[in-house]
């Protein structure tokens, strides 16, 4: 399903998304198209695409593509998703030790869509991090080792 969504070749069309995105929150989704669990993402972000595009922009960002940004937003484990709103990061609290980004696959639609609605709520209100509505047993577990993707 990823052929659905836009996607971002270069360090430059990622800057020109985070800045030119606004009054939304930007969906950076960093991985690889043909890794199952990046297409398992792939699949619940298109399908909540148009039912979001009052809130959200998405898009995918292929990871050996922007060296920059993996390096910077320390991707070591794909995928990772990273929100944005009005060119600021935004932070979000899902009882794990990193807050700058979502590792893995959402477990369900509604998972996501509760997630932007939060965040979008957060940062119309000035907020740049805000409490995870996902419940703790549909994020997934890792272990924060460095390791090359």
């Amino acid at each position: 399903m990823s052929f659905l969504l836009p996607k971002l070749t270069s360090k430059k069309e990622v800057d020109q998304a985070i800045k030119s995105t606004a009054e939304k929150v930007l969906v950076l989704r960093f991985g690889r198209d043909e890794d199952p669990v990046c297409l398992q993402l792939d699949d619940i972000l298109s399908k909540t695409y148009s039912d979001l595009s009052k809130m959200a922009a998405i898009y995918l960002v292929d990871v050996d593509q922007t060296p920059v940004y993996t390096q910077y937003f320390d991707i070591s484990y794909i995928p990772s998703t990273v929100f944005f709103f009005n060119g600021q990061h935004m932070k979000v609290d899902y009882g794990s030790p990193d807050h700058t980004k979502f590792v893995g696959s959402f477990k369900t639609k509604q998972d996501f869509i509760d997630l932007i609605e939060v965040i979008y709520r957060g940062a119309m209100r000035g907020k740049l991090i805000v409490q995870s509505p996902i419940d703790p047993k549909n994020i997934p577990k890792y272990d924060l080792l460095y390791q090359d993707i």
